[in-house]
């Protein structure tokens, strides 16, 4: 169980500090990537395009990251708040002119062999267009 939490605390401190390939060596090589309220994407290579285009539109630093661990380690969730900015419009949604948001967020794990193995995330979409301006 201590392992998994410190995977996930490693995913996450590697997120805040933007360090992409930290976050893919926490990942197994087939993980599934739930997109919040989309699909699912699957592989290192769909999730460092995911990760491509997140940081051409956005700069977030996730706080008060509370994770939970289930007793045999293989199940994880996490509960954060998003800090971010909307740099580059991203397509499909609002236009982007460095709007800032604060929402909270959400995640859940599964971890196989030491890394993860399925990442859904979520947040309220609704919430983040009305601070967008949408």
């Amino acid at each position: 169980m201590n392992d998994t939490h410190a995977l996930i605390e490693r995913y996450y401190a590697a997120f805040n500090r933007q360090d992409w390939t930290g976050m893919l060596e926490c990942l197994t090589p087939d993980v599934q990537h739930d997109l919040n309220q989309g699909a699912r994407e699957v592989g290192v290579d769909a999730f460092r395009a995911f990760l491509a285009r997140m940081d051409a539109s956005y700069r977030e630093e996730l706080r008060d990251v509370t994770v939970l661990v289930s007793a045999d380690g293989t199940r994880a969730a996490a509960e954060y708040t998003v800090h971010g900015t909307y740099l580059r419009t991203d397509e499909g949604l609002p236009e982007a002119n460095g709007q800032t948001y604060v929402l909270p967020g959400g995640a859940f794990f599964d971890v196989r062999d030491g890394r993860i193995a399925r990442v859904t995330n979520y947040y309220n979409l609704q919430d983040w267009l009305q601070q967008v301006g949408a």
